[in-house]
């Protein structure tokens, strides 16, 4: 399936957020996740399914004074 990931097409097999991250290679990382525009917590991102063509906006905390 394509899915734009921060504004970059992929090609992914996974069928659920979780999985899409792992294939990533965002397994461990602290980030944060939108899909289609709609905020998903960490705890929802192994039920939260995925469709050809969603848009997949991922972001990084950053440190800063």
């Amino acid at each position: 399936m394509k899915l734009n990931v921060n504004a970059q097409s992929h090609d992914i097999t996974a069928t659920v957020l979780s999985d899409a991250l792992i294939e990533l290679g965002y397994k461990d990382a602290k980030i944060a996740t939108a899909l289609n525009e709609v905020f998903i917590p960490a705890a929802l991102r192994k039920t939260t399914p995925l469709n050809d063509g969603d848009r997949l906006e991922i972001v990084a905390p950053m440190q800063g004074g």
